[in-house]
């Protein structure tokens, strides 16, 4: 009879957890940063179809970076459960922490229990009806949150990129310099993004009750060169 090979569960834990950021590095980055407004969602992503940010209920976005069929998976369960709630009680009663706790539930449950992580990395986004009230949720791989306060980086090479927003972040400015920002944290020094390079959406405390809107490559290009 063949005995079982065994492994530490330490071990299985760190072989997963590099499995799964190997995955995550190999897709391009994303930065979530607040503005006056605000909160401004800029993706590299050159795409016109396959879309990194969205929206999941009236004051809430929904970002993904790494394995796009999963994080996929992801956005649509956290519209049918925004939609469910929104239904069962009050719009009101559905928020981003709600929401970051059910996706970290799920993704801790796959990471322990699973043979194969989920290649991910998430973002829920709320803009509340004051600055103060903005909540960003970085959601990693095993299912830790992060409470961002200011911006929040997500995907391959985020450590460089969110050390350059640590250099130029400022609290207030408009959309067009939160753009800008952003724009040349994801870059660095060696290139240069165009409108048609980025995802960008906005989440905007005077966009009624549907807060969330994308930016044209137009308006883009527009803020970019400002």
């Amino acid at each position: 009879m063949n005995m079982p090979f065994y492994v530490a569960p330490e071990q299985v834990m760190k072989d997963r957890a590099d499995y799964a950021r190997k995955g995550i590095a190999r897709g391009r980055a994303l930065v979530a940063v607040r503005y006056d407004d605000g909160i401004a969602l800029v993706a590299e992503n050159p795409s016109n179809t396959l879309r990194k940010i969205s929206e999941i209920y009236d004051r809430i976005a929904f970002a993904g970076v790494g394995k796009y069929n999963e994080f996929d998976q992801l956005r649509v369960a956290g519209v049918r459960a925004a939609d469910l709630k929104g239904f069962q009680y009050s719009r009101d009663d559905v928020d981003a922490r709600s929401l970051a706790n059910n996706y970290a539930q799920i993704l801790g449950q796959i990471f322990t229990h699973e043979m194969k992580p989920m290649e991910v990395e998430i973002l829920v986004a709320e803009v509340g009806r004051a600055p103060a009230d903005d909540q960003l949720f970085h959601i990693l791989y095993d299912g830790t949150v992060v409470d961002e306060r200011r911006y929040s980086v997500l995907g391959g090479d985020a450590e460089a990129i969110g050390g350059r927003m640590k250099e130029t972040f400022a609290d207030g400015q408009a959309l067009p310099a939160a753009v800008q920002e952003a724009t040349r944290a994801l870059s660095g020094a060696e290139r240069t993004l165009l409108a048609t390079d980025l995802e960008v959406a906005v989440l905007s405390r005077s966009g009624g009750r549907r807060c969330f809107r994308r930016l044209s490559d137009e308006t883009v290009a527009a803020a970019l060169a400002g």
